[in-house]
């Protein structure tokens, strides 16, 4: 029973091997669909889908990937309470991510930009997210932001905008 066990031990981890790890540099361009979840001063505030392109650039330096990324969301957004629609949302995003083998991991950072009916307003961007390949030249990939405005509806108030999105990006 023990060399069985033994046996089978040993060959798992022959067939186990190391994981590969995927090659992540070049330019990539593709589209998002996502949902966008908004709150905003006075009652403000609506959730609606949202979709739209996306290119970027990622360079592999081994474990670590950095990258930088053009996204734009529109939008059809009721702000409610008088305070007009936000129509569109754009990214300006500085991504950098740890490799796990065949997924990527990253964090993001930078600037976004919201235009409503009334008014438009840049913020910082923060998130998370995740890219799977699939095959040697498609990604899809999910990722969780948020960005803060501060002037943006009517009335001069707040906004706060957290944006789900599934992307499907292609690889150059």
């Amino acid at each position: 029973m023990k060399l069985t066990k033994t046996a089978l031990v040993i060959a798992l981890l022959a067939g186990a091997g190391p994981a590969l790890a995927e090659d992540w540099t070049g330019a990539y361009a593709g589209f998002s669909f996502g949902y966008a979840d908004v709150d905003g001063s006075d009652g403000a505030g609506g959730s609606n889908a949202g979709f739209g392109p996306v290119v970027g650039y990622d360079y592999d330096f081994g474990n670590f990937v950095l990258g930088g990324e053009l996204e734009y969301n529109w939008l059809n957004l009721d702000l409610g309470q008088s305070e007009g629609s936000l129509d569109s949302m754009s990214r300006l995003k500085l991504r950098g991510g740890y490799d796990f083998g065949p997924a990527l991991g990253y964090v993001i950072v930078g600037a976004a930009r919201a235009s409503t009916s009334g008014d438009s307003d840049t913020a910082a961007v923060y998130g998370i997210g995740v890219a799977y390949p699939l095959g040697d030249r498609f990604v899809i990939s999910g990722e969780a932001l948020r960005q803060d405005f501060d002037n943006i509806p009517k009335s001069g108030g707040s906004l706060d905008a957290n944006v789900f999105n599934l992307r499907t990006t292609f690889r150059f």
